[in-house]
């Protein structure tokens, strides 16, 4: 028996579901062109298996990045090539707004949720911006700036495009970890991410693999990116042509696994690292149970993190009251974690 607050939240999180404009239904492909293979070819399942393993055994190296050669700071809004050519021009040049402290120290780098537009989460750089942390608002693959000419959604960042989406979010990964190495390069030395929703994922998988980043914080909280989109309520749209293709929860899962947070938690153990963690307890897009054993899996490995559930769910705890209290509570906890 669901509570009342349950119910309410969920009918608040589909109404918001419902409101949203110009969602798209793409269709399934493979798109192992995208990650080194051939569009043409047969055995894709078998091809994938491999590269899933190799990706993840060695993804050091996949996710490795170094300083970009053209970066520019214009208005505050810096700007680079990425290190990953996609198929799409506009996205391969990376934007991000810069929130600057009045003294240069401690410095955050902010990865939004799927399809957040160029002037949202400008009040958490603000307010990040206030507590004396530098904010760097980075554009995801595919949004804003980057979007896919007649494409307002970013659709190609999580998409029926199985290797399309991968190719994406290491983009994203990649991406940010040259944001970073620009922060190093003007003198930030004390250095974390937040993110939130897929910002989370991607955020979570770069603070695994950069030894820079000393603290991490993420609202919403998932296992596996295949996960999300064949259970959640806002992936409902590339779910289906996936389902329809005959792609199976645990085969997706174990697809996109090289661009999730599961496989690399065992790289935060004895890291050193400052982790929170903000979910909502009646979330139907990054679902309960999947939190629950992301948590399970980091006690696990016996990697420290805080925790914060909250009464809300995916779109609710972007409104009063819940969105006050999760930006105080991860703006305070990185204000102490980036402290000299």
């Amino acid at each position: 028996m669901t509570s009342w607050i349950h119910r309410q939240v969920h009918r608040y999180e589909q109404m918001r579901f419902n409101q949203e404009q110009g969602r798209q239904t793409m269709e399934f492909a493979w798109g192992l062109d995208r990650i080194g293979g051939s569009a043409n070819g047969q055995g894709h399942r078998v091809f994938l298996q491999g590269y899933v393993n190799e990706t993840i055994a060695r993804s050091d190296e996949w996710y490795a990045a170094s300083p970009a050669d053209d970066y520019t700071l214009t208005d505050n809004v810096l700007s680079f090539t990425s290190a990953i050519a996609s198929q799409c021009a506009q996205n391969n040049h990376v934007y991000a707004q810069l929130f600057p402290a009045k003294h240069k120290g401690p410095a955050t780098v902010v990865l939004a949720q799927w399809n957040a537009r160029w002037h949202e989460q400008q009040n958490v750089c603000r307010w990040l911006q206030r507590l004396g942390i530098t904010a760097v608002k980075m554009s995801l693959p595919y949004h804003d700036r980057r979007a896919v000419p007649g494409h307002p959604r970013a659709d190609h960042l999580v998409g029926p495009n199985i290797g399309l989406t991968l190719e994406a979010a290491r983009q994203a990964v990649v991406d940010v970890r040259c944001t970073l190495r620009w922060l190093e390069g003007e003198g930030y030395g004390r250095l974390g991410v937040l993110g939130t929703s897929i910002g989370s994922a991607i955020g979570f998988v770069a603070m695994c693999h950069e030894p820079a980043v000393r603290a991490g914080a993420f609202v919403h909280a998932s296992t596996y990116f295949g996960d999300v989109v064949a259970s959640g309520l806002t992936t409902r749209t590339v779910w289906a042509p996936l389902a329809r293709a005959g792609i199976g929860p645990e085969e997706l899962r174990r697809f996109w696994s090289p661009i999730s947070p599961f496989p690399y938690i065992g790289k935060l153990r004895q890291a050193g690292k400052k982790i929170l963690l903000i979910t909502g307890r009646y979330d139907p897009t990054f679902q309960p149970e999947l939190t629950a054993e992301l948590l399970a899996k980091l006690r696990e490995e016996q990697v420290e993190f805080e925790h914060l559930a909250l009464p809300c769910g995916h779109y609710s705890m972007g409104v009063w009251p819940f969105s006050h209290i999760a930006g105080y509570r991860f703006g305070k906890f990185l204000q102490k974690a980036l402290a000299g």
